[in-house]
């Protein structure tokens, strides 16, 4: 069974995910731990409750999802693992914080890469990459069916999706992604956001104002 943890940080209110099994294994995704009070909130919690950091995790690369990435190598020795289509949002995180006046600790560069189909495994549990360009051109969700959920960062929001508006965003490519990869997912599957609350498959297949099926 997989225990979710969120944590809402920074100026942009981005979640935060840790994945943990029975294990004790866990998986850090989009750290926007942006403060030295939120690094502690995030350190604490995985101290807390003897967990071993094992993967760090960005679904996308906007400065918002990666602002704890350099926190997270120095205290866990971890590399984020992205899609190869992201690295030039990565590369591009100084420079836009600076645009926005953003503080800015620069994220390592990762090592490896996922593509559409990996399976990312800590302790007995598994995720399953499915990519979903559109928000950012390397954007990925991470899939667990057993349990019922993705983690779909900045595709999907209750009621609403990814912007389109920022650099390498395209609309038409984020509605393919949603329609092809989050809509076949079963009804009942939570949607854990980027950004506010939860939401279902079922929920946003219907109702979503932006990509429904009619």
């Amino acid at each position: 069974m997989i225990t979710i943890q969120q944590f809402t940080f920074g100026p942009f209110q981005e979640n935060t995910f840790v994945l943990h099994d029975e294990s004790g294994e866990c998986v850090i995704i989009d750290p926007g731990c942006y403060t030295q009070a939120e690094q502690l909130e995030l350190k604490n919690y995985i101290e807390e409750k003897k967990l071993r950091p094992v993967h760090l995790l960005n679904t996308h690369c906007h400065v918002d999802h990666v602002a704890g990435n350099a926190f997270v190598h120095e205290t866990y020795k971890l590399l984020p693992i992205i899609h190869k289509e992201d690295l030039k949002v990565l590369e591009s995180q100084e420079r836009v914080c600076a645009m926005y006046g953003l503080n800015c600790e620069v994220s390592p560069l990762p090592e490896e890469f996922m593509e559409e189909g990996d399976e990312i495994s800590f302790g007995n549990s598994k995720l399953k990459v499915l990519f979903t360009p559109g928000h950012a051109p390397g954007h990925v969700v991470f899939y667990n069916q057993q349990n019922k959920f993705v983690i779909n960062g900045d595709v999907l929001f209750s009621g609403s999706t990814g912007r389109t508006d920022l650099p390498y965003g395209d609309f038409d490519t984020l509605a393919q992604s949603i329609r092809t990869k989050m809509y076949t997912l079963p009804e009942d599957t939570v949607v854990y956001c980027g950004h506010g609350p939860e939401t279902t498959i079922g929920e946003e297949k219907y109702n979503n104002p932006f990509v429904r099926i009619a």
